[in-house]
């Protein structure tokens, strides 16, 4: 896994967290203390967060910065399974 799909990963996963509470960014910016077009960046993948922000989404968002992580690595699991997947139809 590289930096990249990685931190696109994490992204996905603040989004989904975020989005199964019914938040908004700018909500979950405000939970956080952090800025809303940050939080938008992170879910895009445009940022690496730091481990104080890591701490500060998953302290909002109600979960430990170990199962964030955790769901952010599933999620990659899940998009190679799909790359093999359509890797093998294609040959």
């Amino acid at each position: 896994m590289t930096q990249h799909s990685l931190v696109h990963d994490f992204g996905i996963a603040v989004r989904q967290l975020r989005e199964s509470r019914g938040w908004s960014q700018e909500l979950l910016a405000e939970q956080s203390n952090l800025h809303r077009t940050y939080v938008g960046e992170v879910e895009r993948g445009l940022v690496t967060p730091s481990l104080v922000t890591l701490h500060k989404l998953s302290g909002a968002l109600g979960v430990g910065a170990a199962e964030l992580l955790a769901r952010a690595e599933q999620i990659a699991v899940l998009r190679s399974t799909q790359h093999l997947r359509l890797t093998a139809m294609a040959c």
